[in-house]
Parts: C-alpha cells; sequence; structure tokens
C-alpha cells in the first residue's frame, strides 16, 4: 500500500487515512457477520486504495512521494484506530438499536390509542345519548307520580265503597229491625180474644 509522505503531517490527510482504515475494518466485519472471513484476514480491496490515492492527491498540491508501509504497521495502526473508535462505534450501535426498538414499540402503542379513538368516534354522540336518556328518565318519574295518583284514588274509592257498604247494610239491618218491632207492635195491637170464665 502507498501513501504520500505528508499524510503523517497533514491532518486532513490523517483524517482521510483514518477513515479508510474505519471502512476497511467495518468491510471486514460485515464479512465476518457473513461469514465470509475471519477478524485476522482484512480486505484490502484496491477500490480503497484507489479512493484513499486520489483523495490524498486531490488534498495536497504539493508532488506526491510514493512511500512504501509496512503492512504490519498499517495492521498496527488500524489495530490501534479500531481500538480507540470501535467501542464508541459499538455502544451508538447499540443505542441505535434500542431506540429503534423503543420507536417500534411506540408506534405499536399509538397505532392502538388511535385504533381505540376510531372506536369512541364511531359510537353513537354521547351527548345525544345522555339528552335522550334524561327524557325517557322524565317519562318514567311522570308515570310513576300517575301512578301513585291512581293508587291512591283507588284505595280511597276502596274505603268510600266499602263505608258505602258499611252504611248500607246498616240501613238494611235498622230497616229490618224497625219492620220486626211495628210486626211485634201489630201483633200485641191486635185484640186478643178474652176468655169466657
Amino acid at each position: 500500500m502507498t501513501f504520500s509522505s505528508d499524510a503523517a503531517t497533514n491532518p486532513k490527510s490523517f483524517a482521510a487515512v483514518s477513515v479508510l482504515l474505519l471502512a476497511l475494518h467495518m468491510e471486514a466485519e460485515g464479512m465476518e457477520d457473513e461469514g465470509q472471513s475471519s477478524q485476522s484476514e482484512l480486505p484490502h480491496s484496491e477500490d480503497l486504495q484507489l479512493a484513499l490515492q486520489e483523495s490524498l492527491c486531490l488534498e495536497s498540491s504539493a508532488p506526491v512521494e510514493k512511500v512504501f508501509v509496512d503492512k504490519k504497521a498499517v495492521d498496527k495502526l488500524t489495530e490501534g484506530l479500531l481500538s480507540h473508535y470501535l467501542p464508541d462505534l459499538q455502544n451508538s450501535k447499540r443505542a441505535l438499536q434500542e431506540l429503534t426498538q423503543n420507536q417500534l414499540i411506540l408506534l405499536d402503542t399509538l397505532d392502538q390509542e388511535v385504533t381505540k379513538f376510531r372506536e369512541c368516534n364511531a359510537l353513537p354522540d354521547l351527548n345525544s345519548l345522555f339528552t335522550e336518556a334524561k327524557v325517557y328518565h322524565n317519562k318514567l318519574v311522570n308515570i310513576r307520580k300517575e301512578m301513585i295518583m291512581l293508587h291512591e284514588k283507588t284505595t280511597k274509592l276502596k274505603k268510600r265503597a266499602l263505608k258505602l257498604q258499611q252504611q248500607k247494610q246498616k240501613e238494611a239491618l235498622e230497616k229490618e229491625q224497625q219492620r220486626e218491632k211495628e210486626l211485634e207492635r201489630e201483633r200485641q195491637l191486635i185484640a186478643k180474644p178474652a176468655k169466657r170464665t
């Protein structure tokens, strides 16, 4: 792998190298996840090398000196860079996964709440139901009052009928007694034949 000589001194160049190394490592991890390679085998794709060389050439207007870098040095630099940034990236990845999971739960909860609101809106208007219930309640109260009044009237009529019946029975009894008295008196007034002695 070749780098320009100002890569060590120019911060922009160093950042480009760091990005390339990080990209190489992430590509290696992606291949590990798919079961295509092991961690010890870092991919060194020619496309990434060309991209790095192009970025370094674009950044520096000075003539480019080709410097050959040892593969072990690149590996150690890669390891150092990865050990520095990888834990933070993994923590960020976990946090993003947790955030995504929480967002899915939140979306599901919101969907359930929206469904509940739609069901509530589908119900008839509650105000009209309460108004109707009040009207029927008033009707029931009026019917109850009328039934109480009718019950009182029937009770009074029964008492009056009983009194009339008792009065008629009393009058009939008095008439009967009067007639018996009159009959008794007539018997007494009827002349008795005198006994001859």
